[in-house]
């Protein structure tokens, strides 16, 4: 039996913060940073995505560099020194999320408020917050056209949110055009291409082929699109739901690793669970079969775990 062949990476010495570290050549400063114990914000990142550098809060300072540059694509490189909370890194955060807060509904996006906190941003400076989105609203943004004489832009219609389906809403007022759920979608893993981006500037949002319901698409449900987006602009319907009954509470959930029993593949579920209920279903970004991902079933096909027989059958 011939031997497998292995590729040893050279290993690069930079500067982070003062601080000598080693990395692997073709690591990226992110990476980096994180082995390091240094807590770098992120949004638009996703560990089994390309990195598209779109939200822009990842950014370091590297010496020598006219511009700051996005850690979550930058690769290491020998001598290097990177500063990851100078003055106008600190600065060019506070700004992007006081741009994001004041735009966007980030009030389920995991670590916004601390974020704010740490960068003392103040979204408010801008004028009032983003009006949130309406359900049954009518969607005067739909496919960036708008009726003359409101007097309103794209960026400022509450779009309401969709839902057209069972499975899974789109609240695109929480949407901060990371491009994950494209990217997730189309050529990174899934390949369906049901999702893109549409127009230009203030008039840029996701949307599906000529703007069409979600069930007309070539959308295929398997719902990875949820799992990378930082925002909960994409959210099962069942955390939708309960959000609303406000009897959302991550606190009481519990998390129970199991396989899929659909296939062969053996891909792993994380099942959320609260008040004796699946709530909705995820699967981890380490597993060597799905990296996160799964099918329509593995995602949503949870729903005979609660059914019970009426009694006397």
């Amino acid at each position: 039996m011939s031997a497998v062949p292995v590729t040893l990476r050279r290993t690069v010495e930079l500067e982070i913060d003062g601080e000598a570290v080693r990395a692997r050549e073709g690591e990226t400063i992110l990476g980096a940073c994180r082995r390091s114990g240094l807590d770098i914000p992120t949004l638009c990142f996703g560990e089994t995505l390309t990195p598209v550098n779109a939200c822009r809060v990842c950014m370091v300072e590297v010496e020598g560099s006219r511009v700051l540059v996005p850690s979550c694509a930058r690769k290491v490189e020998d001598g290097m020194k990177v500063k990851t909370a100078s003055e106008r890194v600190r600065h060019a955060r506070k700004m992007v999320l006081e741009f994001l807060g004041s735009s966007v509904d980030l009030s389920t996006t995991p670590r916004a408020d601390e974020w704010m906190a740490e960068y003392d941003a103040r979204p408010e400076r801008y004028g009032p917050p983003a009006p949130p989105a309406a359900e049954g609203e009518r969607d005067r943004a739909q496919a960036g056209h708008h009726h003359a004489g409101d007097g309103q832009t794209a960026a400022t219609v509450a779009q309401p949110v969709k839902v057209d389906n069972e499975l899974y809403v789109r609240d695109y007022a929480k949407c901060i055009l990371c491009y994950k759920c494209v990217e997730g979608c189309g050529t990174d893993w899934q390949n369906t291409f049901a999702i893109a981006v549409a127009g230009r500037g203030f008039e840029t949002r996701i949307a599906t082929e000529y703007a069409v319901p979600l069930p007309g698409s070539a959308c295929v449900y398997c719902g990875n699109c949820i799992a990378v987006c930082p925002t909960g602009a994409l959210m099962f319907k069942s955390e939708h739901d309960r959000r609303a009954e406000g009897t959302w509470d991550e606190s009481q959930q519990t998390q129970t690793d199991t396989i899929c029993p659909y296939c062969g593949v053996g891909c792993n579920l994380t099942l959320h669970v609260q008040d004796n209920t699946i709530v909705k279903v995820t699967s981890p970004l380490d597993h060597d079969v799905t990296s996160g991902n799964l099918c329509v079933k593995g995602r949503f096909g949870f729903q005979h775990v609660q059914s019970r027989a009426p009694k006397g059958v």
